[in-house]
């Protein structure tokens, strides 16, 4: 009988097919996150491809949620994990069994006060309460389509933050469904679905469903939303002039959403939009003009009015735009800030993780970002 190789030996193909299979992944999700072929992904299993380029391996171990070296030396011991947030197998069980919903045992009004208190949880990224709600929350408000559609709506959008993009992608299909017959529930359903395809790389699915949605969506703030969804997702695929074309779309309708009422949850607004214009040239490359369009955005007043999540959220990808520009003391601080603003946005989410991986082995990590490797758990 042929003994197991010893994983010290384990070539970084099988390591990679591995943990692909530990993540629950195929290898046609794999190479669908990757922007690859299945047989690419396949090749690289087998050894018969070399990964020889560390970009190439960093960004497949930023699928399988892992530190890079986990897959480059496995003699090293692992980093020490990050802080887990409890609840996302409850959310997921509460998933999988929606056919099966315990009878509600509180009030409508009570339901709607739940509700409204889950999505300040969100705005505020009070993620592990949010995760603690949920499960109960998907119950409750069962045979309520609007805050049905509303709970799937947070479910989505949290789960695509923590990591979890396939099962956000699930609870935003059940938003979808759930919003049948109402156009402008169609509509922030939608939000979720293109989020949750970004999120798993299916810009050009992204695109297609967001601009699907806007012609129904009979409400300024969603469509503006969903114009910024399919911007970013259009930017997503390289294609930069459809992206302009759509925020400048978007721009027109955020002039008429500058109030503080915003029923459906979309914070959109003039501030959303020179954002939008930061993530597209992001995801072009541009990242010069990319520090540019950020550091303008956040001068405006209306950018302290966004939710801390959003900031925070914002401020993360802020950082990745510094150091693709060559600025690391830049990057840093603005992990710091995002860490001020919204602890869990920075503490939890798998992206933070890698970026303050990479700043930390750039050499010239600051103080601040020394101490948020350690709270992650990279550091020995």
């Amino acid at each position: 009988m042929t003994r197991p190789m010893p994983e010290r030996d384990e070539p970084v193909g099988r390591r990679v097919a591995r943990w692909r299979v530990r993540r629950r992944m195929t290898q046609q999700m794999l190479a669908d996150r990757l922007g690859k072929s299945k047989s690419w992904v396949d090749k690289v299993e087998r050894g018969v491809r070399n990964l020889d380029r560390y970009s190439v391996v960093q960004e497949i171990a930023e699928v399988l949620r892992l530190d890079p070296t986990v897959l480059l030396d496995p003699r090293r011991p692992p980093p020490t994990a990050a802080p887990a947030l409890d609840g996302i197998d409850a959310v997921r069980a509460a998933l999988a069994h929606y056919h099966q919903r315990r009878p509600r045992v509180v009030s409508a009004d009570e339901v709607e006060r739940h509700v409204a208190h889950a999505w300040l949880s969100y705005q505020h990224a009070h993620y592990a309460q949010l995760l603690r709600a949920l499960p109960a929350l998907l119950d409750a408000t069962d045979g309520t389509l609007g805050l049905l559609v509303s709970v799937y709506r947070i479910t989505a959008s949290v789960l695509v933050k923590l990591g979890e993009p396939d099962l956000a992608w699930l609870a935003a299909d059940r938003a979808v469904a759930a919003a049948t017959g109402d156009a402008i529930r169609t509509g922030t359903a939608t939000i979720a679905v293109a989020q949750a395809l970004r999120a798993l790389g299916r810009d050009r699915l992204a695109l297609t469903a967001s601009v699907a949605a806007v012609g129904t969506a009979a409400h300024d703030g969603v469509r503006g939303t969903l114009l910024l969804q399919a911007a970013m997702a259009a930017a997503g695929c390289g294609d930069g002039r459809r992206a302009d074309d759509l925020i400048d779309h978007a721009t027109a309708l955020a002039e008429r959403c500058t109030g503080t009422d915003d029923p459906h949850h979309t914070a959109f607004g003039p501030a959303t939009v020179r954002l939008a214009r930061f993530v597209s040239a992001l995801h072009l490359g541009d990242s010069a003009q990319a520090v540019y369009r950020h550091e303008k955005a956040i001068r405006g007043d209306d950018w302290h009015r966004l939710p801390a999540e959003h900031r925070a959220a914002h401020l993360m990808d802020a950082a990745r735009a510094y150091l693709h520009n060559g600025d690391v003391a830049a990057a840093g601080r603005a992990l710091a800030d995002a860490d001020t603003v919204a602890p869990a946005e920075v503490r939890y989410r798998p992206a933070a993780r890698t970026l303050i991986a990479e700043i930390a082995r750039s050499g010239r990590a600051t103080a601040s970002v020394a101490r948020l490797a350690t709270l992650v758990g990279l550091t020995r």
